[in-house]
């Protein structure tokens, strides 16, 4: 494993001289008060929805498949007229929160301005970089190395997005009369209609809000598989699994006021079918795990967000790469 020292010297090396970071055409928080139903049923990624059934197999193949094809082909016609319910009845409501924010990166960290002159700091983001043995050919990445550095124009995006108002209180109802089925149906489908808006709204941000891509005329495939400019990951995912960094996300939308989205003690989000994240337009932006990390990084991390090391340790637990020494106490 690397130590931290020897991840920062293999961090990836983006030359921006001579790159132009892409402006978004406002600054701040926006509002999305109610976004079609419809729309977003056209893009829901059916893949994951079956495999929250435990049927492994890639959509539509799936309906075919030798083994799970008449399972998964009775589970679709239900979900098909539940969908159907869903948009026409208007069941629930789909919110969303985002924006856009002058950023630079400072180490590890992300420092969001509220000013384009860039005089006045008003958040940081903390990023955690890789740490496993590599050489120059594969670097050691952290979100960080996305975005330029001081002296460079650049910019993040944050959102927060939902189609969970009004599941809960239909899914109580389908439980209390004995309908479980039905609720947990209901469910999986708000959750993916989250993605979908999720992904419907990033499309949105490339081609108008943010305008890096005006031209790009992609399927529904292709945005499923990602085939586009620039990433949008969430906290408590592999790119970054801390998922206390919402709240920063959430404080800088004003998410809980602009899309009835709230955090929990433990950070998870509320309504349940809600997804939230950064927008990243560097074209050398790319997924990855962060995998597991030293004592060396969990101790800068703490010291970065104010913590102290156990708290860090409690947050980033499952990626640990040691056994510390609370757990023994």
């Amino acid at each position: 494993r690397a130590t931290l020292a020897e991840a920062h010297a293999n961090a990836l090396k983006i030359v921006w001289s001579g790159y132009e970071p892409p402006v978004p055409s406002f600054f701040g928080p926006r509002t999305i008060a109610g976004y079609s139903l419809v729309k977003l049923a056209e893009a829901i990624d059916w893949t994951p929805f079956f495999a929250a059934w435990e049927m492994k197999g890639k959509y539509p193949a799936i309906l075919e498949d030798a083994k799970t094809g008449k399972q998964a082909r009775a589970l679709f016609a239900d979900a098909k007229k539940m969908l159907a319910q869903i948009v026409d009845e208007k069941w629930l409501a789909a919110r969303a929160a985002f924006g856009f924010f002058p950023a630079n990166a400072t180490g590890d960290d992300i420092v969001l301005f509220g000013d384009n002159l860039r005089r006045f700091p008003i958040a940081t983001l903390h990023t955690l970089r890789q740490q496993m043995a590599r050489d120059e050919s594969r670097p050691n990445l952290a979100l960080a190395d996305f975005v330029g550095p001081k002296g460079v124009e650049d910019y993040i995006g944050l959102f927060a997005v939902t189609a969970g108002h009004g599941e809960a209180e239909r899914a109580a109802a389908f439980k209390a009369a004995g309908d479980d089925y039905s609720a947990i149906l209901l469910s999986a489908l708000a959750d993916r209609l989250a993605e979908a808006f999720a992904e419907t709204l990033h499309a949105r941000v490339r081609r108008e809000y943010w305008g890096y891509a005006k031209d790009e005329n992609l399927s529904n495939d292709d945005l499923i598989a990602g085939s586009y400019r620039g990433i949008r990951p969430a906290p408590g995912y592999p790119c970054q699994p801390d998922h206390t960094e919402k709240k920063t996300i959430f404080r800088l939308l004003d998410a809980e006021t602009r899309a009835g989205i709230r955090l929990t003690e433990s950070f998870a989000m509320w309504p349940g079918p809600s997804v939230c994240g950064l927008y990243f337009s560097q074209p050398q932006s790319r997924y990855f795990g962060v995998g597991k990390l030293g004592r060396d990084q969990v101790a800068d991390y703490a010291r970065r967000k104010g913590w102290h090391l156990i708290e860090a340790e409690h947050w980033l637990a499952p990626n640990l790469a040691y056994k510390p020494e609370s757990a023994t106490t």
